[in-house]
Parts: C-alpha cells; sequence; structure tokens
C-alpha cells in the first residue's frame, strides 16, 4: 500500500473546498449587491436576479460535487462558509 488514494483525497477535498471558498466569495457579493440596491430603492428586478442566480448557481456547484462522493460537497461546504466568515467580517467593517 502506498498511500496515493489518501493522497488523490486529499487534493481532491483541497480542490472542493478552494472552489467553494471561490463560489462562497461570489455568492455573498451578490447577496450584499441585492442589498444595496433594495436599501436604495432601485426597484425589485435586480434584487430577485441576484437571488435566482444565487439559488440556482448554489444548487448546480453542490449537487456537481455530490457527484463526486461525500468528501467533495463536505469540503465544499466548509470553503463556503470560510467565505461566508470574510462576508460578515467585512460586513460589519464596513457598517
Amino acid at each position: 500500500m502506498n498511500g496515493d488514494p489518501l493522497l488523490v483525497t486529499l487534493a481532491s477535498a483541497a480542490g472542493m473546498a478552494a472552489a467553494g471558498f471561490i463560489f462562497g466569495l461570489a455568492y455573498f457579493e451578490a447577496l450584499r449587491r441585492s442589498v444595496e440596491i433594495v436599501v436604495t430603492g432601485h426597484g425589485w428586478l435586480g434584487p430577485t436576479a441576484f437571488l435566482v442566480t444565487r439559488v440556482a448557481g448554489a444548487t448546480l456547484v453542490f449537487v456537481a460535487m455530490a457527484q463526486l462522493g461525500l468528501i467533495a460537497p463536505i469540503a465544499g461546504l466548509a470553503g463556503f462558509i470560510a467565505a461566508r466568515s470574510i462576508a460578515v467580517g467585512a460586513a460589519r467593517r464596513a457598517g
């Protein structure tokens, strides 16, 4: 036994965590922009489009990760949650 499957699994998990993090940054930036549009009173079409895009994107990303096995969506979710922590911290500093 040479340990190669473990390295592949760890590399895959790291890649999915990175993908989840990058997707999370985009997701929470779209959320921030939606809130900004609503607060400034520029209508409902923009925020609705951002909402539909965010939900559809999250569904597609996590379904694709789930097709790769158990570790991929868990690692992706960990990256997504890390991006959420950064987004919340940035929002607190800005407000």
